[in-house]
């Protein structure tokens, strides 16, 4: 699936099953609360921290949910996710394109 098609895909959803969209100040919440679910997971997976007994620890599903509010906020408010992050990936590639290579904290 594309991201063109994603963001289809949740038009379509929303306007079928959801009635409309939520806010885009909510759904900046909304988001930001998923971020937060996905990094309990991320601390818990890969930090110091334990899992509590009977916790959720789906990080695909996470991962997903911050995706799918994330192409919501980008619905609502005009942007094409493949175009802004084609110029996204060549913003990076210009100002980086030898930053990392050259970083000796990143070399073994």
């Amino acid at each position: 699936m594309t991201l063109q098609e994603a963001q289809e895909r949740v038009d379509g959803w929303i306007k079928t099953y959801g009635v409309r969209y939520f806010s885009e100040l909510t759904n900046m919440a909304c988001l930001t609360e998923e971020v937060g679910e996905l990094a309990r997971i991320m601390a818990r997976t890969y930090g110091d921290q334990s899992f509590k007994e009977g916790e959720k620890h789906d990080l695909g599903d996470e991962m997903a949910d911050v995706l799918w509010v994330l192409i919501c906020l980008a619905n609502q408010t005009g942007v094409d996710l493949t175009e802004a992050f084609e110029q996204n990936l060549q913003k990076k590639t210009e100002r980086d394109k030898e930053r990392h290579l050259e970083n000796e904290k990143l070399k073994n």
